[in-house]
């Protein structure tokens, strides 16, 4: 079976609690700022994702 590699430079929606430690968040605050909208998110289904493309300018804002 061939192995998968994880790439951030590829992905291209980060998992809430994924996104939050990038920002220095446990899980629940980052579930929590989410919830806010301070971490922008999308819903897929009942997953909550939030995509790479958002969360680059929420950063650079």
């Amino acid at each position: 079976m061939a192995k998968v590699e994880r790439n951030d430079d590829v992905r291209l929606v980060y998992d809430v609690p994924e996104a939050g430690a990038k920002l220095g968040l446990t899980r629940n605050a980052s579930y929590e700022a989410a919830k806010r909208g301070d971490i922008p998110t999308i819903r897929i289904g009942r997953l909550i994702k939030v995509p790479k493309a958002a969360f680059d300018r929420m950063l650079e804002a």
